[in-house]
């Protein structure tokens, strides 16, 4: 017997809880080669701007003890481009697709929605919040839960009704529960959770920092225990809002361990990088890790872990501590 993969972010329906994460794979072309994209729960794209952006300079990457290290910049052709050329191409092949919008002013997170307001195929927007605020020396607005609310007010207000507004945070804050309390106050529809957290290498032969711009983002499995911890804490308190899971998934055990957190959607990254099937792959064994336990849906493992023992969805098998 097969497990019901379904999943809701917000009142959309995705046929399984696998997406790719924002800037890991463009804006879908480059897996298509691969394999047909209709059979993820939905394409992220890149973080769109308003204006194309070059990125930074290299060195952009490095890799660290399990994980990553990047500093890309947000590299992009900008709105018009996508407009144009991006999101038709994934609309045409009718891709669930979500887009990833960056700002540097709340006015122009604001723009970016408007503009992708009547654009066809937008199935959800995943509002980028680790960006800086040009008007405020530069602060991240993820690290301010007024200023992190006062973008997704904006893009809610500029968006469609029926379109999901999904907010992505960052771990690098004091609280990421007051900064997800303020986002779904401000209008968010799901929460997008974690952005990746900043880390630095430094080249011991060349004595000089790994990337040209000194710190990045750090991804792969060295984060995925920070992504549990900010997924537990933000379900707990907020158990009805819909949570987008991400930071180091590589295999189906990593998925199944932010959806027993909290989380309905798993994105995945850095596996991407190495394995272009790595969600397909991931997808498959995350279903038959549900199908030995016992699941018939995947929502019936949603945050479980939160659940007192003997209190597990109906169809649970318990099975031995060992076999976990």
């Amino acid at each position: 017997m097969s497990v019901d993969m379904r999943t809701y972010l917000a009142h959309v329906e995705l046929a399984n809880p696998i997406t790719t994460a924002a800037g890991c794979a463009g804006s879908g072309r480059e897996l298509a080669q691969f394999f047909d994209l209709n059979r993820l729960g939905a394409l992220v794209t890149r973080t769109i701007t308003m204006a194309p952006r070059s990125g930074r300079p290299t060195p952009r990457t490095a890799e660290t003890p399990s994980g990553l290290l990047n500093a890309v910049g947000l590299q992009g052709p900008g709105i018009d481009a996508f407009l144009d050329r991006e999101l038709p191409w994934l609309a045409e092949r009718g891709v669930t697709t979500i887009v990833s919008i960056g700002g540097g002013s709340v006015a122009e997170y604001g723009a970016l929605a408007r503009r992708l307001a009547d654009a066809p195929g937008v199935t959800a927007i995943e509002v980028n919040l680790s960006c800086p605020n040009v008007e405020d020396r530069g602060r991240v607005f993820a690290r301010d839960g007024a200023a992190a609310a006062e973008v997704i007010a904006s893009v809610r207000a500029s968006s469609r009704y029926d379109t999901p507004v999904i907010a992505k945070l960052s771990p690098d804050v004091a609280d990421v529960v007051t900064v997800a309390r303020a986002c779904v106050d401000g209008g968010a529809d799901a929460l997008s959770m974690i952005n990746t957290p900043l880390g630095m290498s430094i080249d011991v032969d060349t004595m000089r920092p790994a990337l040209a711009a000194g710190t990045g983002g750090l991804s792969g499995p060295a984060v995925r225990p920070l992504a549990v911890r900010c997924l537990w804490q933000v379900h707990a308190a907020l158990p009805g809002v819909p949570i987008v899971g991400m930071g180091g998934v590589m295999t189906g055990r990593d998925a199944l361990e932010l959806i027993l957190a909290g989380a309905c959607v798993v994105g995945v990254g850095t596996a991407v990088f190495h394995d272009p099937y790595a969600c397909l792959r991931i997808l498959r064994e995350l279903e038959d890790l549900l199908h030995k336990r016992g699941f018939e849906r995947l929502a019936d493992a949603v945050g479980l872990a939160h659940r007192p023992p003997g209190s597990g969805a109906r169809g649970r098998t318990d099975l031995e501590e060992s076999s976990l």
